[in-house]
């Protein structure tokens, strides 16, 4: 066991099959009902964030089409954007298969390649051989060409949801030999903003670590470097409160201990908007119960009670965390927002 725990998680339990695929019910219907059907196409545009599964259903894909790893072919297009890595692209894609009814490339980052390398690729998708398939991956679809877009299937990856990613490290865990809280879970979900990997990378640095078969919360904040559970709820309650004095003690502790500022407007906000649908939605309450600690759950209940906690204020925390990634001191635009919230007070 212990040996195991020290593979990369991420692709230990990268899904081998369509079945495996969680959250893009949409790409992987139509794709198996394509191969199903014989009616595959020859190039393929996979759009979305990092970490959605592009490159693992490029993978899937090619393996139900019977290609074999001498004919699958993975480009980075981060580190091979010129001109002359297209054109040797282009000389190798006539070549026949090996032992595959396929050549299938991957390009990876490809909003990376340069323009001449697109003008250089495009005669290829124009007219592929029909022994070659391409599946270009990107974040930023974007930055893609229309010329290149419009003789691709396109095919848009969502962002698993918070719930998604928290069953999907919970699973991961169980399987390593660990049992996760559901509000360890549900922190690592959140930290990874949508992304399977980085769930999955912030979940083997836990495990790594841990010395016990269950996992709480707090081995997850020392971890990932995330404000601890106490610092939240200090800032949360005297922003309720609109004490801006006690407020801007707790951001410069977070600061002083060398928490990720944004992370702690991250978790301010969740748990903000925690108590706003306690208070207008409190059927939802018990739903809550399982992703949130006992001291989180009690401090939400209290502060949906106080009338001077609005929507106002998780506007004010959503804007400065917008601002945030932007600014010269990091941490400033929530101090901004906690002073707004006070003065308004």
């Amino acid at each position: 066991m212990k040996e195991k725990r020290h593979e990369v998680l991420y692709r230990a339990y990268r899904p081998a099959s369509f079945k495996e695929v969680r959250g893009q019910a949409h790409v992987v219907d139509v794709l198996e009902k394509a191969v199903k059907n014989k009616q595959v196409a020859h190039a393929y545009l996979f759009a979305g964030s990092r970490g959605t599964g592009k490159t693992s259903v490029a993978r899937i894909l090619a393996r139900e089409l019977g290609v074999s790893d001498k004919d699958l072919y993975e480009i980075d297009a981060a580190s091979q954007t010129g001109v002359e890595n297209i054109r040797e692209l282009r000389e190798a894609v006539n070549v026949m298969p090996f032992d595959s009814p396929y050549r299938f490339y991957i390009i990876d980052e490809a909003h990376m390649l340069s323009r001449n390398a697109w003008n250089a690729f495009l005669k290829t998708l124009e007219e592929p051989p029909a022994h070659a398939i391409f599946v270009l991956a990107t974040t930023e679809r974007d930055k893609i060409p229309e010329t290149i877009q419009s003789r691709c299937e396109i095919y848009s990856f969502k962002q698993p949801t918070r719930e998604m990613l928290a069953d999907v490290v919970s699973d991961v865990a169980k399987r390593e030999g660990f049992s996760l809280e559901r509000s360890a879970a549900e922190l690592v979900a959140l930290l990874a903003e949508g992304s399977f990997r980085d769930a999955l990378g912030i979940l083997q640095k836990v495990l790594s670590i841990s010395e016990h078969k269950k996992v709480d919360v707090g081995e997850v904040e020392a971890v990932s470097g995330a404000p601890r559970g106490e610092l939240v709820r200090q800032l949360l309650e005297a922003i309720a409160k609109k004490d801006a004095g006690a407020a801007l003690n707790v951001v410069r502790t977070a600061v002083s201990e060398n928490m990720d500022a944004r992370t702690l407007a991250k978790l301010l906000i969740h748990r903000m908007r925690v108590v706003l649908l306690m208070r207008y939605a409190p059927e939802l309450a018990g739903s809550f119960s399982k992703e949130m600690t006992e001291a989180d759950l009690a401090l939400a209940k209290a502060l949906s009670k106080e009338p001077g906690v609005n929507s106002e204020m998780l506007k004010a925390l959503l804007e400065a965390y917008s601002q945030m990634a932007y600014a010269a001191v990091p941490h400033l635009p929530l101090e901004l927002a906690v002073v707004d919230i006070a003065e308004k007070g």
